[in-house]
């Protein structure tokens, strides 16, 4: 396959409505050259709709659709040259592995000599050259959709869109062929548009994250940086668990502020140039049960709330913990299993301790 720089994408106010239900409502995003951009959200989030009208198979209501900067909105979607993976992977189940992976060339009317060399550079690429005589009855789950990545990519495509094309596999295999897609993205370069509804694929996969609810775009942003400072209760709860802890905010910190919770006082950090709330104001933060640790006997936190274990979980990596707390009501607590002194008792009383940065102030979300 000849090499590819990747093309950018560009939402311009995107909407979609159907009757008086608004599908995708006002969606502008920018997808960088070469770049791994999932568009997560739970179902009816708006998510696919997104996805097809950049496909060019669902005409928006309002807004634009840029690639490189010029619009594309009135281009069908096979003048887009954009490759796209489905759900369902639909190969032609009487057709070989390499027919399927041709049938895009023969489309465009490329000669049977070039085809075959670019056929035969599309399954190196995904590991599939030896499998090119077979039919997809004869092939695993997990082959299938290298199949379809192949017939997507051969064509040399200005995007590859994916709509869930993992989402038919089980757990080990999905985790396998997470690696797999994004080794092949760094590879070869080209601009990738993933939707998903499962938080762990888009965490492992992606350069950014797109959530979305309702139609709207709630929070864009680098993996890590959506998951350690979420702005909405809704993307720290969608993005992994949370805790939510509410209270009065009673006085500046250094470099934060105190939190009255129930009975506790808890010191909230903030980032560096980000001004603490007013003084009798209600907060709302997002803890996760990751950053929380049942602390010894004699030893010091930031923070420290007493409780007593409802119930526990072992998960092999970790032990998880419901902690019925006196001022802050439940909390989940989730603790290294290896070489960890602390072996968890329903009744059990803990104290619980966390660093002042841990805990994240996020927005109520509006209806």
């Amino acid at each position: 396959m000849s090499a590819a720089t990747g093309h950018a994408l560009g939402l311009r106010g995107l909407t979609r409505r159907y009757g008086s239900f608004v599908a995708v409502d006002d969606v502008s995003l920018e997808v960088g050259q070469g770049e791994f951009l999932t568009l997560l959200g739970p179902s009816g989030s708006g998510k696919t709709t997104i996805l097809m009208a950049v496909a060019g198979f669902v005409a928006p209501s309002e807004g634009a659709v840029l690639l490189d900067g010029q619009d594309i909105t009135p281009l069908p979607p096979e003048k887009r040259n954009f490759g796209m993976v489905f759900q369902g992977y639909a190969l032609f189940p009487h057709m070989t592995v390499a027919e399927n992976v041709a049938f895009p060339l023969r489309v465009r009317g490329m000669s049977r000599a070039e085809r075959d060399e670019k056929v035969r550079g599309a399954l190196d690429l995904v590991q599939l050259a030896a499998f090119a005589g077979r039919l997809p009855k004869q092939l695993s789950g997990g082959q299938q959709q290298r199949v379809a990545l192949a017939r997507a990519l051969v064509f040399d495509p200005n995007l590859l869109l994916l709509d869930e094309p993992l989402s038919a596999l089980d757990k080990k295999l999905r985790a396998e062929l997470q690696e797999e897609l994004k080794a092949l993205h760094r590879r070869i370069g080209r601009t990738f548009i993933n939707v998903t509804h499962d938080q762990e694929e888009a965490l492992s996969l992606s350069d950014r994250i797109a959530i979305l609810n309702h139609g709207k775009l709630v929070q864009a942003g680098a993996p890590g940086a959506l998951y350690d400072r979420p702005r909405t209760r809704f993307v720290a709860d969608f993005l992994g668990k949370s805790n939510f802890l509410e209270g009065v905010v009673r006085q500046p910190h250094p470099g934060g502020f105190m939190l009255e919770a129930g009975a506790a006082q808890l010191v909230v950090a903030l980032p560096d140039g980000e001004p603490p709330p007013a003084a009798g104001a209600r907060s709302l933060l997002s803890l996760r049960p990751e950053k929380i640790t049942v602390l010894a006997e004699g030893e010091a936190a930031e923070n420290i709330v007493e409780g007593r274990i409802v119930s526990w979980a072992y998960l092999g990596a970790g032990f998880s913990l419901r902690i019925e707390t006196a001022g802050l009501g439940e909390i989940r607590a989730n603790l290294p299993t290896w070489r960890s002194a602390f072996a968890p008792a329903e009744g059990l009383p803990v104290r619980l301790g966390w660093r002042a940065e841990a805990a994240v102030p996020v927005a109520e979300d509006v209806a």
